[in-house]
């Protein structure tokens, strides 16, 4: 069930899965849809109460525009914490895929009593930007392919769909599903608020542009030695988003990182990976 909650002078959408008794697990990414209900569900089934919430401009929480954001990387680090704070959770299993790594790294850090344990996946230990000299960039592969985009009008599904399916295709390692990616694609768009400007609205929600615009303060990678939260690295190993060379330096920087590498696997969290993520998960929670 949905659930709004205010904090830091915003609402979120948050959405709970199992009984709050049970090990609680804070899941963080774009829109709350970057985590698959039966994803969540089955989390739910072997006693974790899985929290999972919409960012700022996505979904049905708080949006203005998100393409001139009016609030920093460190306030959606502050909105994760409320999260918790509204559940009247002192401390959760953190896990965080792609934009929510940065979130999710920064809540181990600045608020380390509310992190039980941290999980990164699909992420990098910099801001939004050109990356380290040491970190391996986007793929040229995948840069050619943004930058020489067909047309499509963000306010037409079907436009948003098959854009968005390309995308997703040079997104995802050998094993791409067409049929599990539209499936996630026509949720987010079905589910993106008729906003003042949709087609901003469907660009944040599928694309996570607002982290193109936001500020994200200080540097952090130099602090990763400080993390105390017990820590795992899952990673595609043919992502070419954030290559695999940056899921190494995170697990090498952070003490006593665990590292594991999805065969197959580009920037994604498909159904077929679930048997090695699940498992790694109930593990590192328990």
């Amino acid at each position: 069930m949905e659930t709004f909650v205010k904090t830091n002078g915003v609402e979120l959408c948050t959405e709970t899965f199992g009984d709050a008794a049970d090990t609680p697990i804070l899941l963080v990414g774009n829109t709350m849809l970057t985590w698959h209900d039966d994803l969540c569900a089955r989390l739910a089934a072997l006693r974790r109460f899985v929290v999972r919430y919409d960012l700022r401009d996505t979904g049905r929480s708080t949006s203005g525009d998100p393409e001139a954001p009016d609030y920093t990387l460190r306030d959606l680090v502050a909105d994760a914490a409320g999260v918790l704070n509204a559940y009247g959770l002192p401390s959760a299993h953190v896990a965080g895929f792609g934009v929510g790594g940065w979130i999710a790294q920064l809540l181990a850090l600045d608020h380390p009593a509310q992190v039980a344990s941290l999980t990164l996946i699909g992420t990098r230990p910099t801001a939004p930007g050109p990356s380290d000299s040491d970190l391996p960039e986007h793929a040229p592969e995948l840069m050619a392919q943004f930058m020489n985009r067909p047309a499509v009008d963000w306010t037409d599904r079907a436009s948003v769909v098959t854009f968005m399916l390309e995308n997703a295709r040079h997104l995802s390692g050998p094993g791409f599903d067409e049929a599990e990616a539209r499936e996630n694609i026509e949720r987010i768009y079905d589910r993106t608020p008729v906003a003042s400007d949709p087609g901003k609205a469907h660009r944040a929600n599928q694309m996570a542009t607002v982290f193109a615009a936001l500020d994200s303060g200080e540097r952090w990678r130099e602090r990763l030695g400080g993390i105390t939260a017990p820590t795992l690295v899952i990673h595609g190993e043919d992502d070419p988003f954030f290559p695999l060379g940056n899921a190494r330096a995170l697990a090498a920087e952070i003490p006593a990182a665990e590292l594991i590498i999805l065969p197959g696997t580009g920037n994604e969290l498909p159904r077929r990976t679930w048997d090695t993520i699940v498992p790694a998960l109930l593990r590192h929670t328990s």
